[in-house]
């Protein structure tokens, strides 16, 4: 019987740490629309355990994923997996919250960054996060300070100890190449699959530089399995729309590690199992011609 395993995506250097390029994003953990408890908690925390023994060691999480007054993902996280594996690396993002109609907002102010990273240290139990992402969410509000305001404290917050390294999310080049005169950039973390290609800059930089990428809803959420060329090679291919769009990512760039989220024990281990697929040169060719942004 063939093991899976996520080294089988090959491995890259991660703040210091020798990582498998296959992640494991905890969205899905919470209930429906990423708002309270998950409907199965007993399940939720199997998909975690089970990545885990996978040899997944990159989790990407936010003290946000539940609702204003409740962590969920970091809840449930820290019940499966406690006491951690020693090379398990935890990556959060600070810079949103959730509002009471179950929204997104911005909550990049220093005391809102700070707040959130020790709800990140309480929740998850641990004394320093390995790396935070700086989210960048601009709505408008009283809560958005200037870019270089919100490094600023995302700098303190390391050189105290409760952070490890600082990575971007949601940003543009300009602001990648901004935050690289201040720090190095220990991870970047964009929309990004093989249908939603208008972060290409920013991962040929990443690239170049050898910033990890950490694509954020890798199979547009869903929408990989549509009817269209993912779907089409993978019948040829017999394997999962999944599993071609992972492979996919994983080819496009050295630096990419993709973090795709479930609540599915079954799709989990499809999502793992996706590192050791090696899509041919035609099937490569038809992706990056279904993808490319219009007018390129």
């Amino acid at each position: 019987m063939t093991t899976v395993s996520a080294s089988d995506a090959g491995t890259l250097r991660l703040a210091g740490r020798e990582v498998p390029r296959m992640g494991f994003g905890a969205m899905r953990l919470p209930g429906p629309g990423v708002w309270g408890p998950p409907p199965d908690r007993d399940r939720a925390i199997a998909v975690c355990r089970r990545a885990v023994e996978l040899g997944v060691r990159v989790i990407d999480t936010a003290w946000y994923y539940g609702t204003p007054d409740r962590d969920v993902a970091n809840e449930v996280l820290a019940e499966a997996l406690r006491p951690y594996p020693d090379d398990l690396v935890f990556v959060t993002k600070l810079g949103g919250r959730r509002t009471d109609d179950a929204g997104w907002a911005a909550a990049l102010r220093p005391e809102q960054l700070r707040k959130g990273c020790e709800r990140d240290l309480a929740v998850l139990g641990v004394e320093s996060v390995p790396v935070a992402h700086l989210r960048w969410i601009d709505d408008g509000g009283t809560d958005v300070v200037p870019f270089s305001d919100a490094l600023g404290t995302m700098i303190e917050l390391r050189d105290e100890g409760k952070i490890g390294a600082i990575g971007l999310s949601n940003v543009d080049l300009d602001q990648v190449r901004t935050a690289q005169q201040h720090v190095e950039v220990a991870t970047v973390s964009n929309l990004y699959s093989p249908l939603q290609r208008d972060d290409d800059p920013v991962v040929d930089h990443c690239d170049a530089a050898g910033i990890p990428y950490l694509p954020f809803f890798p199979l547009a959420v869903g929408a990989v399995a549509d009817p269209g060329a993912v779907p089409d090679l993978a019948a040829d291919l017999g394997v999962a729309p999944a599993q071609v769009a992972l492979a996919w990512l994983l080819h496009r760039s050295a630096w990419m590690l993709p973090i795709p989220g479930t609540g599915d024990p079954a799709h989990l281990e499809e999502n793992v199992a996706a590192g050791s697929l090696r899509l041919p040169d035609d099937a490569l060719a038809r992706l990056d011609s279904a993808g490319r942004p219009a007018g390129t």
